[in-house]
């Protein structure tokens, strides 16, 4: 068994592809629906395991009181998180600050052994990034 996909909310289709794509650097898997109503699957380059950003709150047993909620949580990035490593973590922590992501922290060591940094993508879902070996 292995991981085929992980799902993050998206608000503006466009921007979030371009964070993954043109930021990132992932490939884009899949594009279907249009205006807001898509579901977009990028993957980093040869990996198994993709994401889909997808509109949040669309499903039909979700109450106003959870969309609202939802929208809430995202506006301040503590709906979604995905970790990603990477073996190059300070250089792409310049590069993905450098175009404008927001940084939410810079490459740190942490005590408990881990070094990494983290930003936000255009919906405020948090993207960390994890120093890799």
């Amino acid at each position: 068994m292995d991981i085929y996909n992980t799902f993050l909310p998206h608000t503006d289709p466009d921007a979030s592809l371009a964070f993954y794509r043109d930021v990132l650097g992932f490939e884009v898997r899949l594009d279907v629906g249009q205006g807001t109503m898509r579901w977009i699957t990028v993957a980093p380059k040869g990996s198994a395991t993709g994401i889909v950003l997808h509109p949040p709150a669309v499903d039909p047993g979700i109450t106003e009181d959870e969309r609202r909620t939802i929208a809430e949580m995202m506006a301040k990035g503590t709906y979604a998180t995905i970790v990603l490593s990477t073996p190059t973590l300070d250089e792409d922590f310049d590069r993905i600050a450098g175009a404008g992501a927001e940084v939410v922290q810079e490459p740190t060591d942490q005590p408990y052994g881990l070094r990494d940094a983290a930003f936000r993508d255009p919906a405020g879902n948090q993207v960390r990034l994890n120093q890799a070996g």
